[in-house]
């Protein structure tokens, strides 16, 4: 029931009741004002788009401090959550006067370049920060905060062909970063180029994990944290737990390392990679790839862009979508399909090839399919 109604004092006064029937009234000089005010109401109500209007007064920190408290997530997820929303303009504003357009602007300044970095932010890294922004909306709006979802209809920035802009290493590049890294380091490389491993798997891999008769690697927790002060060994990602078949090369470059530079063993087990006394961790493992990799002119990589070396060399030996997401550690097959896709040969590849296969089985050889068996 909603109504219009002049007071005594000239004011007017428009009242209507919300999905619980408590009533909501405010007074305006004009009654085309009340009357606008009212039409707004009453259609989110309608629409299921009204909220309590002190509900939304907290601002995005406030929320996202209340929202992050009660969820069920590793601290590495916790952290790249906190960094998409703290990186946000609109950070310390009332969560009921975030638009569509302030998200838009915001995406739109990430695609450029700024005090803290030369160039814009990938797409992929772009969509990953939106979709946090997105998830911290959507549960305001579920705990009546917000009436709309601001990151809901937003562009983002077009992913390149195939839906990734990953940078993959060519083997000549692997080869000389390898060859420039610091000699303790180069393990840690090795375990991310040749077995996939995350920089997290690689530093919390013990001995106790490799299997030298069969030639496996088994990724039982990984290190989170980004210095030594909070560096601990947890649970690997979900899904990630997982037992890598390894080349029988990449076993003994293990047993050499082991060899030379030894093992460090405390109550938690025996690690087979250290940073001195501390575990490695985002912080230590980064500073000596960084190192290394400004050596050889490839600062635009990261160490996960040997996970992706790993994962191109897979698929290219023509390994099927379940191999590669074992191997990986993906909790699904999607996952592994929207990440690596574009690397899989096509219908035009698969087309192609079948067409030089027939024509294989024709011509004894390529000389042979112009060759003519003799003049008129």
């Amino acid at each position: 029931m909603a109504s219009i109604q002049k007071r005594p004092n000239g004011k007017w006064r428009a009242r209507y009741r919300d999905v619980e029937d408590r009533e909501h009234a405010r007074h305006f000089d004009r009654k085309i004002d009340a009357q606008n005010w009212l039409d707004e109401e009453t259609v989110k109500v309608r629409t299921g788009t009204w909220v309590e209007p002190k509900a939304g007064r907290i601002t995005l920190e406030e929320w996202f401090t209340e929202w992050s408290a009660i969820q069920v997530w590793e601290h590495g997820t916790y952290l790249a959550a906190e960094q998409a929303v703290t990186s946000t303009p609109f950070y310390t504003k009332r969560l009921d006067k975030i638009s569509a357009n302030d998200v838009q602007a915001w995406v739109k300044s990430m695609t450029k370049p700024n005090d803290r970095r030369k160039t814009g932010l990938a797409a992929s890294t772009i969509k990953t920060r939106h979709n946090y922004m997105h998830m911290c909306f959507i549960a305001a709006r579920k705990a009546g905060k917000i009436g709309t979802v601001p990151t809901a209809d937003v562009t983002l920035p077009r992913l390149a062909r195939g839906g990734s802009t990953m940078l993959i290493p060519t083997p000549e590049q692997v080869r000389q970063v390898l060859g420039v890294s610091d000699p303790y380091f180069k393990m840690f490389i090795e375990l991310c180029a040749f077995a996939g491993l995350r920089l997290g798997e690689a530093a919390g891999l013990q001995v106790s994990d490799i299997d030298f008769l069969k030639r496996t690697v088994s990724v039982n927790r990984q290190v989170q944290g980004a210095t030594n002060k909070d560096a601990r060994p947890k649970e690997p990602k979900y899904g990630s737990r997982r037992t890598i078949h390894v080349s029988e090369k990449l076993i003994g470059l293990i047993s050499a390392h082991i060899a030379e530079y030894g093992i460090r063993e405390d109550e938690r087990g025996q690690w087979l990679l250290v940073n001195g006394k501390n575990l490695f961790q985002r912080g230590s493992a980064g500073h000596y790839w960084r190192e290394a990799r400004e050596q050889c002119g490839m600062d635009d990589f990261t160490l996960h862009d040997l996970r992706h070396f790993f994962a191109s060399g897979l698929i290219a030996s023509g390994c099927d979508v379940v191999t590669v997401q074992h191997a990986l550690g993906h909790s699904t097959p999607s996952i592994t399909l929207n990440t690596y896709s574009h690397l899989w040969p096509n219908a035009d590849d698969k087309t192609r090839s079948a067409g030089t296969a027939l024509m294989d089985s024709v011509f004894a050889s390529a000389d042979s399919v112009r060759t003519g068996t003799g003049s008129a």
